[in-house]
């Protein structure tokens, strides 16, 4: 076993971590760049702009759940050969904190949040003082983390420069358009129906970039659990304000939000699914949900046709 394994391995032991390394420029002689990425929406943020210069490997497909998502194993030895190491940051992968820490004094890491504005950023009171990591739903946002996938690249790997910004730019333009027509899309929802009522509260960036009043049952992180009393209350919001759909989300188990349904129709009111969203990870590879882009207009696209039916 490696040193580098062995050291990850080793790393719950360990009391105190070390800072995160800031990627710096390295002799790749024209060798395809090794990046490792969490979550699905980043693996595709690379692809996009490091083009045929980058070879990535995503942790986590479609389904997982990065907030309690564990590294295997094999991801270590993954990480081992990274020449970069992509995250989301904010706490977004919390069960592997620790590890993604400790990366930093072997491989380089970046988190792809690091330079969105902190004023721009959702603190909820229930989330113990931390920002909101979803930040991929106010597309605007997830435009500051494309440019800091460019700019980390860039450092890396000076000599491809010019392809990296050209594909960024390229992308951004492509993700301009995508934030208008949500807007568009949005707008097509008469104001006192845009609610958003979903299994945990991972929507309240689309809520204030969109104009969304969101509700989520369980908290930011889907290692909260929610009570009976939590789907009580929700259900007494949905029958009162007679929501006419609720949604379900790809990661999450279906059964809390089958929950507060049947909750709502012992109140005398029928709420319907009004569809599975993705949250936390993207769909399949190979489908338009499979990218990021295809995964927000399918949202929105599920939302409105949901509220608005």
């Amino acid at each position: 076993m490696s040193k580098l394994l062995l050291g990850f391995l080793l790393v719950p032991l360990l009391a105190a971590c070390g800072p995160i390394e800031s990627p710096t420029a390295r002799d790749l002689d024209g060798e395809t760049i090794e990046v490792v990425t969490t979550i699905g929406m980043i693996t595709d943020a690379v692809e996009h702009v490091g083009g045929s210069r980058v070879h990535v490997q995503g942790l986590m497909g479609p389904g997982v759940d990065p907030h309690l998502y564990k590294a295997s194993e094999g991801d270590l030895r993954r990480v081992e050969k990274a020449d970069v190491v992509f995250f989301g940051g904010l706490h977004l992968e919390a069960k592997m904190a620790d590890v993604l820490e400790r990366i930093g004094e072997q491989r380089a890491t970046q988190a792809v949040t690091d330079e969105i504005p902190r004023a721009r950023l959702l603190r909820p009171a229930q989330f113990k003082g931390q920002y909101d990591p979803h930040v991929w739903f106010n597309v605007t946002l997830w435009m500051h983390a494309v440019e800091q996938v460019r700019d980390t690249l860039v450092r890396l790997d000076p000599g491809s420069a010019q392809l990296y910004r050209r594909n960024a730019a390229a992308y951004l333009e492509q993700l301009e358009e995508l934030d208008g027509y949500v807007h568009e899309r949005a707008a097509t929802v008469p104001e006192e129906k845009r609610v958003l009522i979903t299994a945990h509260d991972a929507f309240n960036y689309f809520g204030r970039q969109y104009g969304f009043d969101v509700r989520g049952l369980q908290g930011i992180s889907t290692a909260s659990e929610a009570g009976a009393g939590d789907v009580q209350q929700l259900a007494h919001f949905i029958a009162n304000r007679r929501i006419p759909a609720i949604f379900v989300e790809s990661s999450v188990s279906p059964r809390t939000i089958e929950a507060v349904r049947e909750a709502v129709r012992a109140r005398g009111f029928d709420v319907r699914i009004g569809g599975s969203l993705y949250s936390d990870a993207m769909g399949s590879p190979g489908t338009p949900e499979g990218t990021y882009i295809g995964m927000v207009r399918h949202n929105i696209d599920s939302i409105v046709a949901g509220l608005a039916g």
